[in-house]
């Protein structure tokens, strides 16, 4: 069968950027502390835009927050800010930029490491129904507010339960492939999906 012609979840088909994603990345288990900060910084820029826009700044994100190496974010100053404002390549929101040197601080001050503690939210695979639809997928869980409230009191910034959700179904914590999507069908990955590679 033609990769075109595969059968997928209905936001995944309107660019090639958004097929790609989904085909190879969105919903597979994603593991790695620097792996889950890029992820979770990433969510937090998409805030209020489309997720498009997000994957074609992507390298540039990259390239601008150090390959998301917390470390290394959490070394960034006021002369950082300015030239991440300057920064046409990425979305230059001042709060949003400024919550990603935060977040990083706060990561690197955390009693467990970002990826664990994330995964600590991850429901069981049965207790987690597949959606039918679109129109079945939710846009949080119990799950997501407890990791939202979790990382909140830890500190971090721009990372409310919708956005803890989005990264739960981005980084393979929850499956929500619809039900007659190709990748439905398709035996969970579990293995380092580092999407610095």
């Amino acid at each position: 069968m033609a990769t075109e012609a595969l059968p997928r979840c209905g936001w995944a088909g309107s660019a090639p950027e958004y097929v790609a994603y989904h085909d190879e990345e969105w919903g597979r288990p994603l593991h790695g502390v620097g792996a889950m900060f890029e992820r979770l910084s990433l969510e937090g820029f998409q805030s209020g835009l489309s997720w498009l826009v997000i994957l074609r700044k992507r390298p540039a994100f990259r390239a601008a927050f150090a390959g998301f190496d917390p470390a290394a974010v959490a070394a960034f100053g006021a002369d950082d800010v300015r030239r991440l404002l300057a920064d046409a390549g990425i979305v230059r929101n001042r709060a949003k930029i400024e919550a990603t040197i935060n977040n990083a601080r706060r990561v690197l001050e955390l009693d467990t490491p970002l990826d664990e503690l994330l995964w600590s939210f991850a429901p069981e695979p049965a207790a987690h129904r597949r959606p039918a639809s679109l129109a079945d997928v939710p846009a949080t869980s119990p799950e997501s507010v407890a990791m939202a409230r979790t990382l909140k009191r830890s500190g971090l910034r721009f990372v409310g339960p919708t956005t803890c959700y989005a990264l739960m179904q981005a980084a393979g914590l929850v499956d929500d492939h619809v039900a007659d999507c190709w990748r439905a069908a398709t035996p969970r990955l579990h293995r380092v999906n580092d999407l610095r590679r």
